[in-house]
């Protein structure tokens, strides 16, 4: 048995330094819970200045580096904590850990579903482990829960919010409807989103988490291509107000998988939800996770999902589970994620999705105009719901808005009725178009 566990940190960031602090107030309970000794043989970060924040006392017999090639080539680490973000250096930093016999603890969501493959064949092959459970969701152990809690079901279904960025920002939006750019401002102010926000706003970073899910929920590399993803920066305050004020429903962005037959819809999007939907509580920095299985049935998880201290509740709990196989000198006999390189998907193209929808139309104010945007959606077989269509008021100068909910539609049905739609005159501006969830 190994009576200690020697840890390299490379990334002394938010959650870098979270890790730190939570190890050094909870060591005792850490250690009597890995059955072992951990101490830090390397730390390394390309900002020296960090290293004067560490308890030196504590840290006494750390080796400090900017160079991460010391920590991954040094026969005093067995497990190399990654967390520097980015893509290209951490994606190396990993690689080449697990060919140097290193187990890895990551939190990077972008390198995990961009490299599915490449990491966990290197990783089978060297027989070594990669944990990532702050990689989704922070504090929320969706990733063991999934991978394991779990793993006597057939995955039918995820659903998230799982990104707390735009979580934050449809909060304010919602609650004091400011319109959206007021809204990333004041996150960015309160640190929830970055100074370049994209990745949030655009719905890439929801996009990656939703694929680690879905490897792990169903065995195999996600081609990330096939993903449809809609970000939340085209949406209005107007279709906000709307969706709560008029029809009960909340807009969130949510990543969404489903097993359809033999087929994955994956989609990252906006989408109208019930106010009687648990997700309608859901606000600001909080995540959300629907799971459906064949036998547990729907299981949500709920949490913070985003911050220093969750993330590194996530990345000491793979230390501590990681740590325990390596003290026996079991880590990487069994593959840590039940994956086959030779599956393959097959993916539902979103036109051939089905749903209900939310649409607005933004009209000239003269009679006809619903006869004929009725016409065209009768035509493609799309059917509506309800219509509400407001009255002529000083605020739509630039036209006046109909708002409809269809009955259950084609994806790709709807999506040509208003393309032909959005060439006629009578139209003013381009038609929103928001998936309902229920």
């Amino acid at each position: 048995m190994k009576h200690k566990i020697k840890l390299g940190l490379i990334g002394l960031g938010t959650v870098g330094s979270k890790v730190l602090d939570l190890i050094f107030k909870n060591k005792d309970l850490i250690e009597r819970k890995i059955g072992a000794l951990i101490e830090f043989s390397y730390i390394c970060d390309r900002y020296k200045n960090r290293f004067n924040l560490i308890n030196k006392m504590f840290y006494k017999n750390v080796r400090f580096t900017t160079d991460y090639q010391e920590v991954i080539n040094s026969s005093d680490v067995d497990i190399v904590i990654e967390l520097i973000g980015g893509r290209n250096v951490a994606k190396k930093i990993i690689l080449e850990s697990l060919e140097k016999n290193k187990h890895v603890v990551t939190a990077n969501k972008a390198v995990l579903a961009e490299n599915w493959d490449e990491i966990f064949s290197l990783a089978r092959r060297k027989q070594k482990l990669v944990y990532f459970e702050a990689s989704v969701g922070a504090g929320i152990p969706i990733i063991q829960a999934l991978n394991e809690g779990l793993a006597a079901n057939n995955i039918s279904t995820i659903i998230g919010i799982l990104n707390g960025t735009c979580n934050y920002i449809l909060t304010k939006m919602t609650t004091e409807h400011v319109s959206f750019d007021l809204a990333l401002k004041e996150a960015q102010r309160k640190g929830f989103a970055e100074t370049n926000p994209v990745f949030d706003i655009r719905g890439i970073d929801t996009l990656h988490k939703l694929v680690i899910l879905s490897s792990i929920a169903w065995g195999s590399k996600i081609d990330i291509g096939t993903v449809y993803c809609e970000g939340i920066s085209n949406l209005k305050i107007d279709d906000i107000i709307f969706a709560y004020d008029e029809f009960d429903y909340v807009i969130k962005l949510l990543g969404i998988a489903r097993r359809v037959n033999n087929e994955l819809e994956l989609q990252v999007r906006p989408c109208l939800i019930s106010k009687k939907h648990p997700f309608s509580s859901v606000e600001n920095e909080y995540n959300a996770i629907l799971l459906n299985g064949d036998a547990c049935g729907e299981i949500i998880f709920y949490g913070k999902g985003a911050g220093g201290y969750p993330a590194a509740s996530a990345v000491v709990s793979d230390i501590i589970f990681l740590s325990r196989q390596v003290a026996i000198d079991t880590a990487g006999r069994i593959p840590y994620v039940n994956y086959d390189p030779d599956s393959k998907q097959d993916y539902l193209d979103i036109n051939d999705t089905y749903g209900c929808y939310y649409v607005r139309f933004t009209t000239v104010d003269k009679p006809g105009v619903l006869s004929q945007i009725s016409g065209i959606l009768g035509k493609h077989k799309v059917s509506i719901a309800s219509v509400y269509q407001k009255e002529q008021l000083s605020r739509y100068r630039r036209g006046v808005p109909i708002l409809m909910l269809t009955h259950l539609t084609r994806e790709g049905a709807i999506r040509n009725a208003i393309n032909e739609i959005d060439k006629l005159s009578i139209v003013k501006s381009k038609t929103v178009l928001l998936k309902i969830i229920f």
